[in-house]
């Protein structure tokens, strides 16, 4: 009676282990497609899920149409030029700006006064209240414009125009007034940061010109694009209308978008895992029930087990690939625990 018992309380405690063996290798299976998609969803407001290139990544094989995080320091290949006043500059941006000495009608407190000052734009004198003697020349012989450089790469990738405009920061560059064509030449000269047009520069008169330049300095960025072959652009089809993201310095992906979840990480790895965790159980249910232990055998019904839950969950997760993996993986576990059963019932075994 005893030995009875105590055979009773031990198949109770393997078909306990056993399921609860089960039941996790299919929870955990579930928890990490589960993870997954909701990181992908999230990453789909962005154009996609990102992958690691690391810093001056070069192109490779099977990259095609990921989102990409690349961490490293512009280099221009072709430099803009600025061939009206031939200047050019290591920049992927060259922009000029060109500002007239002009009337400004400033109201404060109920009263109105005039001043001269350099404006980037025409100012309509015509609109003051006190037009007399306040009358500005007009409109610009020549208007500010904004040159980008034909081929800037970052690591082995061009960067589409969307990022080069978007390459943060900005720095005065000197002009070189030698290199003045002749006809700007009589009219323009070098003071401080700009070339001017006036006679004494350091007091303009009314109608004078001076033209400056800026530049986007070439500093480490992390960009998040859209890979394009060799080509880094912007993914035009996000959900946030934006499809990229730059940002100076090494900055983590969860910095650039921080709405995004904790990427998960081991995938793979937590899948093998979870078959096996489950096959495991598979193999101490086998045993309770005084059958002789098949490893195989229980690790199809551990692939079954997994595959289909998780097969059920990326049905919703708008991923065929992850969906047909599994699939294989619950018909790969059918076939093999039918392969089992079939053996040992042809050798005259008990299952």
């Amino acid at each position: 009676m005893d030995l009875r018992r105590g055979m009773s309380w031990r198949l109770l405690v393997l078909n306990i282990v056993g399921a609860l063996l089960v039941l996790a290798g299919i929870g955990l299976g579930a928890l990490n497609a589960s993870s997954l998609i909701s990181y992908r969803n999230a990453a789909r407001l962005h154009g996609g899920e990102v992958i690691e290139l690391g810093i001056d990544a070069q192109p490779q094989a099977g990259q095609h149409g990921f989102m990409a995080r690349l961490v490293g320091t512009p280099k221009v290949v072709e430099a803009p030029h600025d061939e009206q006043f031939n200047q050019s500059a290591n920049t992927p941006v060259l922009l000029r700006q060109v500002e007239m000495f002009q009337w400004r009608e400033i109201s404060f407190g109920g009263s109105v006064h005039y001043e001269q000052d350099w404006v980037d734009h025409p100012v309509d004198s015509s609109h003051f209240k006190d037009p007399a003697g306040h009358t500005n020349p007009g409109s610009f012989p020549i208007s500010g414009k904004q040159f980008d450089a034909g081929l800037v790469q970052m690591g082995g990738f061009k960067l589409e125009p969307m990022l080069v405009h978007a390459l943060p920061g900005s720095q005065i560059v000197k002009p070189d007034a030698a290199t003045l064509p002749e006809n700007l030449a009589a009219s323009f000269s070098r003071y401080q940061d700009y070339l001017v047009t006036s006679a004494r520069p350091d007091a303009p008169r009314l109608g004078d010109l001076r033209v400056s330049w800026d530049a986007v300095p070439l500093q480490q960025l992390t960009i998040v694009g859209r890979l394009d072959g060799a080509r880094l652009g912007a993914a035009t089809d996000a959900a946030d209308g934006k499809g990229y993201q730059v940002q100076i310095g090494d900055v983590p992906l969860l910095d650039l978008f921080p709405d995004l979840p904790v990427p998960p990480e081991f995938v793979m790895t937590w899948r093998i895992v979870s078959v096996l965790l489950a096959a495991l159980g598979a193999l101490v249910l086998l045993s309770a029930q005084r059958r002789r232990n098949d490893p195989l055998l229980a690790l199809g019904l551990g692939a079954i087990g997994v595959g289909s839950v998780a097969s059920i969950i990326w049905l919703g997760g708008a991923n065929a690939q992850a969906l047909g993996g599994w699939l294989v993986v619950a018909l790969v576990g059918a076939v093999l625990s039918i392969w089992c059963l079939r053996r040992r019932s042809g050798t005259g075994g008990r299952y």
